[in-house]
């Protein structure tokens, strides 16, 4: 490889060595270790439910270590999603890289509505078929699970919400997922294993329940990521901020448009403000500045602000009034 591909792959190696080094962000650094915690986890969890579920005839135990796999495929995702989006803004990604995040978003929740089928799948042939009853031990095994991936749950949300990372909120549901499928798989075997003969397919039945609500909790997270994605604007009170600070600065009359983007944890924000007509080129273009540099230090999580400038519409209806006059 050679050329402008060696330029290229020696360019992104260089970006990714960057955002791992000693002096990642804290945010970053957060979101990684949450990230990293439930990936050891899902893997000791899967290989546990696996074997309990070979071993003790339990099909639902068997499909919630599959629906662990993908757990697992997950947390690599986001891992991936959220090292990209931290690698600074360059030639071809002027704006940075924060889309990684809700791509990373979008392709686990999409992985919680596939996981919701296939386990409805497999639940349905269970109970169309007879099989033997599973062994009272899996019941033990997920009894620690749902407690483990609940505790998890807890844990990687909190630190969701504290990044506010898209991408780590929709693992640390993805946790709460596992949780409920092995919850379901629980009850399930407790039923058959208290009514005996003819209640052997009482997990299958409690794991389609189950699966409903990881279908729901996998649309639920869908759409802000495909929101965010969309360049759907954030919430009235942050836009409401942005409009204040910046007619708070000397010589802006009016914002006459706020629009503002979000761009993984970043607000990227395009604004229209009035200032007198008469103003030199020099004044307007110090007020400019000064509004994104105002709106900058009062929203930290702004990142860019991009300012035109208009002629006030007061200034114009007293010039339309004169000429009428004349």
């Amino acid at each position: 490889m050679t050329g402008p591909e060696s330029r290229g792959f020696a360019a992104s190696f260089l970006r990714g060595a960057m955002v791992l080094s000693p002096v990642l962000s804290g945010r970053l650094k957060r979101s990684l270790r949450a990230t990293f915690i439930g990936l050891a986890a899902n893997s000791i969890l899967t290989a546990a439910k696996f074997c309990a579920g070979i071993l003790g005839h339990s099909h639902a135990l068997v499909a919630d270590a599959v629906e662990s796999l993908a757990d697992i495929f997950s947390s690599l995702v986001v891992w991936r999603g959220l090292v990209v989006a931290a690698a600074p803004a360059d030639e071809e990604h002027p704006y940075g890289h924060g889309k990684a995040e809700p791509i990373a978003a979008a392709v686990v929740s999409t992985m919680l509505l596939l996981g919701a089928l296939w386990i409805t799948v497999e639940a349905a042939q269970g109970i169309a078929r007879p099989r033997q009853g599973p062994a009272p031990f899996t019941l033990l095994v997920l009894v620690i699970v749902v407690c483990l991936k609940e505790g998890l749950f807890r844990f990687v949300r909190r630190e969701s919400l504290s990044v506010d990372s898209s991408a780590v909120q929709t693992d640390a549901w993805h946790h709460r997922s596992d949780a409920i499928t092995s919850l379901a798989a629980a009850i399930g075997i407790s039923v058959s294993l208290l009514g005996g003969k003819g209640y052997e397919s009482a997990d299958d039945v409690a794991a389609v329940l189950a699966a409903s609500i990881i279908a729901w909790n996998g649309w639920r997270l869908l759409r802000p990521a495909l929101n965010e994605l969309m360049d759907t604007s954030p919430s009235r009170e942050i836009v409401g901020q942005i409009r204040l600070t910046a007619e708070a600065v000397d010589g802006v009359e009016r914002v006459e448009k706020c629009m503002v983007r979000k761009s993984g944890d970043h607000f990227f924000v395009d604004l229209h403000v009035e200032v007198d007509p008469q103003m030199t080129v020099q004044r307007s273009h110090d007020i400019a500045h000064m509004v994104k540099n105002r709106v900058r230090a009062q929203i930290p999580a702004v990142r860019d602000v991009l300012v035109h400038i208009e002629p006030s519409t007061r200034a114009r209806a007293q010039d339309s009034r004169q000429q009428k006059a004349i």
